[in-house]
């Protein structure tokens, strides 16, 4: 059996609520600003929790033609601009391959949320008359995502959306990573988007009281690992990242960022919304992430965490975290970047995989901030980046993502 192909990173491209690019993400992400702020999509007064983290000074009419915008949900129109700028960085050109060389991975947790609720809505308003638009299922389906980028780039290999909550990009990652190795491919776009604050989605969460509800302070809402967190802040936008067979970018001169060097997914078989309390599943992901990068836990240096400031998920993904690093853990930094993004459901793995590899590059640890008072559940032995980023040299990086229905997706990244 031949040995699986190296992959590696050479472009990437970010729609965030704290930047609608990476330079500009990163930099915010940096110097600890929170992109949280009062709902602006619709009036939430009627809701429990009246703020997300949503995309600022954005408009997809400067980036898409009106057609595709007419044609395609938000959430597409996010995965569409952040490839835009994943291939620009990358330098690709696709016209100089064999199409079906190239491929795309794409996630997202909830899809056309956008669509769904619009069409929905006057469906009633119209008498229950049976007006849809045409474009009502291809505009909401999540594989219309990756099918819509392959269409522009006339990619016309591996294809296909993966779907596991909050989990997601990280199986899309995960996937795309795989089909290089196996020699299937020697390009993937890969990633995730999400655009699902609407009234529906965002009504949801807020009826499970999963949601932060300081709408009177929503910039100091997310402080994950703090014994005062009260829930998630809601976010959005998108995240894409081109993965390349080694072999194939060394040829063409490519910049690379580092390496994906392994992942793995497992299931906490236990409750369809909250993680297993002692962080069974994402302990034995973590190991197998490890283990499929042929790297100990001593190799680690930062390790950007799910963490999304609910009770229950900090305290068990921490317990996980120290029974993978144990007496490691002292080496070991770690950080929550969504008290500043939010949380982006789908594209969460795909916007802290641009961290992660920032923070291999840069040789800087974004912090964790609004964490004042760390839980007394989490362990001690835990190194938390608070308030300010850390300077480090990071060669090895890993991610980690949990989705309702017990889903765990763990990602490592290597420097090169």
């Amino acid at each position: 059996m031949s040995k699986p192909k190296r992959v590696v990173i050479t472009g990437l491209g970010a729609l965030s609520p704290i930047g609608n690019n990476v330079e500009v993400f990163w930099d915010n992400l940096i110097n600890g600003v929170s992109g949280a702020d009062r709902i602006t999509n619709f009036d939430p007064s009627e809701f429990r929790t009246h703020f997300a983290c949503e995309l600022k000074n954005f408009d997809a009419g400067e980036h898409l033609e009106h057609n595709m915008i007419r044609r395609s949900d938000p959430f597409s129109q996010y995965g569409l601009i952040a490839t835009d700028q994943a291939v620009e960085d990358s330098g690709i050109d696709f016209e100089d391959m064999d199409p079906f060389d190239a491929g795309v991975i794409w996630g997202s947790g909830q899809g056309g949320m956008f669509t769904f609720e619009e069409e929905v809505k006057n469906y009633a308003e119209n008498d229950y008359s049976p007006r849809f638009n045409p474009f009502f299922v291809p505009k909401l389906i999540i594989n219309m995502a990756p099918g819509l980028i392959s269409m522009k780039y006339g990619l016309m290999g591996i294809n296909y959306a993966t779907v596991s909550a909050c989990a997601t990009s990280n199986t899309a990652i995960m996937d795309a990573l795989n089909y290089i190795r196996w020699g299937k491919a020697k390009v993937m776009v890969t990633g995730g988007s999400e655009a699902g604050i609407t009234e529906s989605s965002f009504g949801g969460f807020s009826s499970m009281r999963a949601m932060s509800q300081r709408n009177d302070d929503p910039k100091h809402a997310s402080r994950p690992f703090d014994k005062d967190r009260d829930g998630f802040v809601m976010g959005e936008g998108a995240a894409a990242l081109i993965l390349e067979e080694y072999e194939h970018a060394k040829a063409r001169g490519a910049k690379i960022y580092g390496e994906v060097t392994g992942a793995a997914m497992t299931a906490d078989a236990y409750h369809m919304t909250a993680t297993h309390p002692e962080g069974k599943g994402a302990t034995v992901a973590m190991q197998q992430a490890l283990n499929d990068s042929e790297l100990n836990a001593e190799d680690v240096d930062y390790l950007n965490t799910h963490a999304t400031s609910t009770p229950v998920g900090d305290i068990s993904e921490t317990k996980a975290i120290e029974n993978v690093f144990g007496d490691s853990a002292d080496h070991l930094h770690i950080s929550a970047t969504k008290s500043m993004t939010g949380h982006l459901l789908g594209a969460a793995g795909a916007i802290e995989a641009i961290a992660s590899i920032k923070a291999i590059n840069e040789n800087l640890i974004p912090p964790t901030i609004n964490t004042k008072n760390i839980d007394g559940e989490i362990p001690e032995s835990l190194n938390i980046v608070l308030g300010e980023a850390k300077e480090k040299k990071v060669d090895v990086a890993m991610s980690n993502t949990f989705g309702f229905g017990g889903h765990n997706g763990i990602v490592v990244f290597k420097s090169i």
